[in-house]
This record gives C-alpha cells, sequence and structure tokens, in this order.
C-alpha cells in the first residue's frame, strides 16, 4: 500500500517524520522537496524544545524530586 507522510528536511539533508510509521520490513521512499517552509506544528515545537527540557529534566536532583512516582501502583 502506497502511503504519504509528511517530513522536515534540515539544511544537513536530515529527514524527520513528523508522525510515526511502522513497515513490516524495508521499502524504498520518494521525496518530493517543497519550495515553501514548514509551518511548526505542535508536535514540532514539542519536538524542537526537548533538547533544552532535557537539560533541566536529566538531573540527579529532577530524579530524586520524581522518584516517589516510582512507586505507584501500576494501573
Amino acid at each position: 500500500m502506497i502511503q504519504t507522510l509528511e517530513a522536515v528536511i534540515d539544511q544537513a539533508g536530515n529527514l524527520r517524520l513528523l508522525q510515526p510509521v511502522a513497515l513490516p520490513s524495508m521499502r524504498r521512499a520518494l521525496v518530493t522537496i517543497l519550495d515553501d517552509e514548514p509551518e511548526p506544528s505542535v508536535l514540532e515545537t514539542v519536538m524542537m524544545s526537548e533538547p533544552a527540557l532535557a537539560l533541566d529534566w536529566n538531573n540527579p536532583e529532577e530524579d530524586a524530586a520524581w522518584s516517589h512516582l516510582d512507586r505507584l501502583p501500576s494501573l
């Protein structure tokens, strides 16, 4: 089945799909590069902010502050 997926390509040529895709095995793809710049979606904005937020979140103090949640029973 042919699928069309939205993606963005940065200046270095790195391609990032804007939604996850699951395939049964490796597939070929065709890429069409559009002239317009993408409008940032909510998902893209979140993804772009992740490295900056990781600086705050990924540290021992933050892990200790939220460690009590590890002891909650699973639903």
